[in-house]
């Protein structure tokens, strides 16, 4: 019984945490399914592409390669433009995931843009594994993605529905969460650092290539910086106490 309670407690925990991410990832998951049905795809390959594939702004490019078309070589090389974000900060939790065991495989599969930020902010409470709670957190996120995909692609089968600029919605999403960690950080250098250098290298390259350089590009001013910019939890937190524990 004290077993059942306490998975209770860790599920909901992990799904108070994950609210911000179901608010999002249902109406966007909707989106892409409506616009899947809209290219001639039925609900199974909704649920098929976002449990396997889970892939975000990558799921709505895809619709379009379809459509068009589009080679495998083209393919793969389009989601290494598109998601090769995804290598930078996977970094940070690497240690972290390894230490998971038998799920550090799922984890770094369901590692999104919004799941990082939620577990980027998470405090676990005192007596609680962080590993069952991160855990939770990313499965509870992508059942919301690919609930969101069917429930599109059922729509769209049965009612009329004109999906000009619904792809815009994942952009919204990013704003929001851009918006609330320049809220939360004190230091807004990377944040400033990050646009500028997206800026500079989307008037070279254009928008389909400037991603990956751009990013590049921050990783290695912030490498040399890194003695100037840290973390705030870092700078506040006493030496022994930040010794003591891990800081997400």
């Amino acid at each position: 019984m004290e077993t059942v309670k306490r998975r209770r407690e860790y599920i909901g925990f992990a799904f108070k945490q994950s609210i911000p991410v179901m608010l999002g990832y249902i109406f966007l998951g909707i989106a892409f399914g409506l616009l899947l049905q809209n290219a001639g795809y039925s609900f199974v390959w909704a649920f098929l592409a976002s449990a396997v594939i889970y892939a975000g702004s990558m799921q709505f490019v895809l619709v379009s390669l379809l459509t068009a078309g589009a080679g495998l070589l083209y393919t793969a090389v389009m989601t290494l433009f598109i998601n090769g974000r995804h290598i930078f900060y996977g970094l940070s939790f690497v240690e972290k995931y390894k230490k998971m065991g038998k799920v550090y495989p799922y984890m770094v599969f369901s590692l999104t843009d919004e799941t990082y930020s939620v577990l980027c902010g998470t405090k676990v409470p005192q007596g609680m594994d962080e590993s069952k709670v991160f855990f939770c957190v990313s499965l509870f996120d992508q059942c919301y993605w690919v609930l969101g995909s069917v429930i599109g692609a059922l729509a769209g089968s049965h009612i009329p529905f004109n999906s000009t600029g619904i792809d815009f919605s994942m952009t919204a999403l990013f704003v929001v969460i851009v918006v609330e960690q320049w809220q939360e950080q004190k230091s807004h250098f990377p944040a400033l650092l990050g646009a500028a250098s997206g800026i500079v290298w989307l008037l070279v390259l254009g928008p389909d290539r400037f991603i990956l350089p751009a990013l590049c590009t921050c990783m290695a001013v912030l490498i040399l910086a890194r003695r100037c910019v840290r973390p705030d939890s870092e700078a506040e937190q006493p030496t022994g106490e930040a010794e003591g524990r891990e800081v997400v």
